[in-house]
């Protein structure tokens, strides 16, 4: 099966996140996706690695809020030692179920910093990435800058609509007091 992985601290699980399953689920590319949940992510220090079940439970239930989507939600990195590099997730799945193939989902912001991930290049000669746009970032300026590096990297731009939110906006708007409800998926 063709396995599409999104990836992400998801805290909180909200529209913007449930805009990039939809398009991922409606592209046709993908049989399933493995939304997989992050205790902690190496490259940035905004969420504690002690929630990661809490946040696991929250998105098994924002998922079976939507059951027209064929998503799966994963926990294989809530077992992983730190750090959790994608590249050691992506090979611990592919070690798991070696008859599926696998892309990363990734949006603009990431492709613009993928270099610094690790192993940026082994992810995109071996399992490539979709990248869903994100306003402020030229993705396809982003792709061609990385294939002429490695003309064999992998990287597609899903053709989606932009979704302006992210956590950061809605912990900023619940600080403030405000009702977040409609944000959330």
């Amino acid at each position: 099966m063709r396995i599409a992985i999104y990836s992400g601290s998801f805290n909180p699980l909200h529209i913007g996140h449930l805009a990039v399953l939809e398009e991922v689920d409606r592209c046709g590319r993908f049989d399933w996706t493995y939304l997989v949940v992050s205790p902690k992510n190496p490259l940035k220090d905004s969420v504690q690695a002690e929630t990661g079940r809490d946040r696991l439970r929250a998105a098994v239930q924002a998922v079976s809020r939507h059951p027209q989507l064929r998503v799966w939600v994963d926990d294989i990195e809530l077992d992983m030692p730190a750090p959790q590099y994608t590249i050691r997730t992506l090979d611990a799945l592919a070690a798991r179920e070696p008859e599926n193939t696998y892309t990363l989902i990734i949006g603009g912001d990431s492709l613009a910093d993928f270099r610094r991930w690790r192993s940026y290049d082994r992810i995109l000669r071996e399992y490539g990435v979709a990248v869903y746009p994100r306003s402020g970032f030229d993705t396809e300026a982003l792709r061609r800058s990385l294939l002429e590096e490695d003309p064999t990297y992998k990287i597609d731009i899903l053709d989606a609509p932009l979704v302006d939110i992210s956590s950061t906006e809605i912990h900023k708007a619940q600080e403030a007091g405000r009702d977040i409800q409609s944000w959330l998926m």
